[in-house]
């Protein structure tokens, strides 16, 4: 038998019966590639570049040997080259690579060249062009299978790799002795004793780095339920009745697996609300991505959306997959929809109604498996009545809509919340801090919070970086909230006497000026007698005065 008589149909049977396949008299398993790049993908992100490699070399070197006995066992070739040069012949035939043509004994001066390697070409996919060569399976494979037939141990290693942006792979086949001090280190790889240091080392770090998030997650566990025992969901403070029926609504959607038009002003917490729908839905699991549509141009938000093909457009390497792939059993928001232009939403409503998407510069189809929310801060029905915003994309964004009411609409929230976000810059900034003063606490309540939760955010975080003492002070929070007065307000059934109003307006006044009566006469254009006649009616002077507080 002579390695170029192998023919794959009679090296693969097929038992569909008794769920069996078997490849050269070898139980085998049909592996998809994109799944084996995600394995490498979560091998080197969890435990390091050098144990991944450490693991899928050696991974490879057991599999090249045992192909080498079964293919020692199931044929009688005609002599050891032939032997040797067929596990290059049945690696192609497994789908692993492409031998160049004249190319196939690894331990040759020349080596071999791979110029179709599964493996590189799934590292470009998930990490991007690398720096070193990347085929780390592949060598191992070839090293297990001619150290088996050579009948001593011989190391592939590869100085050319198509991952790191050369036109092949290049692999040479030594031994030991001959690859000498030269790449000493890389060989170390096939020690056996190496995976167990690799993996020792990459344990402890990620022992060590669950066991330091988890204290992290414990204290600000501690300091929310402190602040707020109650009314903590998503993401957020619910405790007035609009974000409570806010909550119980998101809730109950998250159920289901409708597309969700998430509405409210710039900053009031949208992001939060649609993480929220992702971690109540069935979808938990999977991946959780959000995309500012506003700040992508068109084509590159055609890309980054749906992908593209290798060679699509100038600076296009290699193909590389989209959002919505990237999203896949997940949840995918669609942050700031309302910007996005007439010839994208016309695409976006295909991907969503066919639920598939075509990559930038490919003919293919790929069907996605997303749940999409979208999240606006305009009103899309009134773009829809001026034409800027296609109707049928929007009734199909809009199966359910939930709107996130202004932090001046819910009052209720303004002190749960603000204590919350003390509580977690505190935290992050490792300050301790008691809470608000009972002055600071009243001024927030009067202010109107025109950038809604993020400016309060931004603000809580000044506190704390700010605050000398163990609580926060007025003097500790920006100008404009430091002078904010109470608005008055009217509504049906709760109308409040004027000199009621009148009351509260002077007292606020008068607290601002930190009791000056007189500077703060002055700011209301009254005499400084009206004023203490004011006061002395309200309870705050006993006796007759000699001199105005300046």
């Amino acid at each position: 038998m002579r390695a170029d008589d192998l023919d794959h149909k009679e090296l693969l049977e097929l038992d569909p019966e008794g769920g069996l396949i078997r490849f050269a008299g070898q139980r085998a398993l049909l592996l998809d590639a994109v799944a084996m790049g995600l394995l490498r993908k979560y091998l080197v992100e969890n435990f390091g570049l050098t144990a991944a490699r450490t693991v899928l070399t050696q991974f490879g070197f057991a599999h090249g040997w045992r192909m080498a006995e079964a293919l020692q066992t199931e044929f009688k070739w005609d002599s050891e080259a032939d032997w040797r040069q067929a596990g290059t012949r049945i690696h192609a035939l497994e789908g692993l690579f492409r031998v160049e043509s004249g190319s196939t004994d690894p331990a040759s001066k020349e080596g071999i060249m791979l110029v179709s390697s599964y493996e590189a070409e799934q590292h470009l996919l998930h990490f991007g062009r690398a720096d070193a060569p990347m085929c780390w399976t592949i060598s191992g494979l070839i090293s297990g299978y001619i150290s088996r037939t050579a009948g001593k141990e011989i190391y592939v290693l590869e100085d050319r790799c198509v991952g790191k942006g050369d036109a092949g792979c290049h692999l040479l086949a030594r031994t030991r002795e001959e690859w000498g001090d030269e790449r000493a280190e890389e060989l170390r790889i096939y020690q056996p004793e190496r995976l167990k240091d690799c993996l020792d080392v990459s344990l402890h770090r990620v022992t060590e780095t669950l066991k330091a998030a988890e204290r992290k997650l414990r204290e600000r566990r501690r300091a929310l339920v402190q602040v707020t025992p109650e009314d903590h969901h998503a993401g957020s403070v619910a405790k007035s009745p609009a974000m409570r029926k806010l909550v119980d609504l998101a809730r109950r959607v998250a159920k289901v697996d409708s597309t969700v038009l998430i509405t409210g002003e710039s900053g009031t917490g949208k992001e939060r609300v649609a993480r929220f729908i992702h971690d109540e839905s069935t979808r938990a699991l999977g991946p959780f991505i959000a995309v500012n549509c506003g700040a992508i141009t068109e084509t590159l938000l055609e890309s980054e959306l749906f992908g593209h093909a290798r060679g699509a457009f100038t600076g296009a390497a290699h193909d590389r997959p989209g959002l919505f792939e990237a999203a896949q059993k997940g949840t995918l928001l669609l942050d700031e929809i309302g910007e996005v232009s007439p010839g994208m939403q016309v695409k976006l409503l295909r991907a969503l109604q066919e639920r598939e998407v075509r990559r930038v510069g490919e003919n293919k189809v790929r069907p996605v498996d997303v749940r999409v929310l979208a999240a606006t801060n305009r009103d899309l029905a009134q773009a829809v009545v001026s034409g800027t915003f296609r109707q049928d994309l929007y009734y199909r964004l809009r199966v359910v809509e939930l709107h996130v009411p202004a932090l001046r609409e819910r009052k209720d929230d303004i002190l749960p919340l603000a204590r919350v976000l003390l509580a977690d810059s505190a935290l992050r900034m490792k300050r301790k801090l008691a809470g608000l003063t009972p002055a600071a606490a009243q001024q927030l309540l009067r202010y109107e919070w025109p950038g809604n939760v993020r400016e309060l955010e931004n603000t809580m975080e000044r506190a704390v970086a700010l605050a000398p003492g163990a609580r926060v002070e007025v003097e500790d929070l920006p100008d404009e909230i430091r002078q904010a007065f109470p608005k008055p307000v009217a509504t049906e059934g709760a109308v409040r006497p004027l000199d009621e109003i009148e009351k509260e307006y002077i007292l606020a006044a008068l607290e601002l000026n930190n009791g000056n009566q007189t500077h703060t006469a002055r700011q209301l254009k009254i005499g400084a007698a009206t004023m203490y006649r004011k006061l002395k009616s309200y309870g705050m002077i006993a006796g007759v005065p000699s001199v105005l507080k300046d």
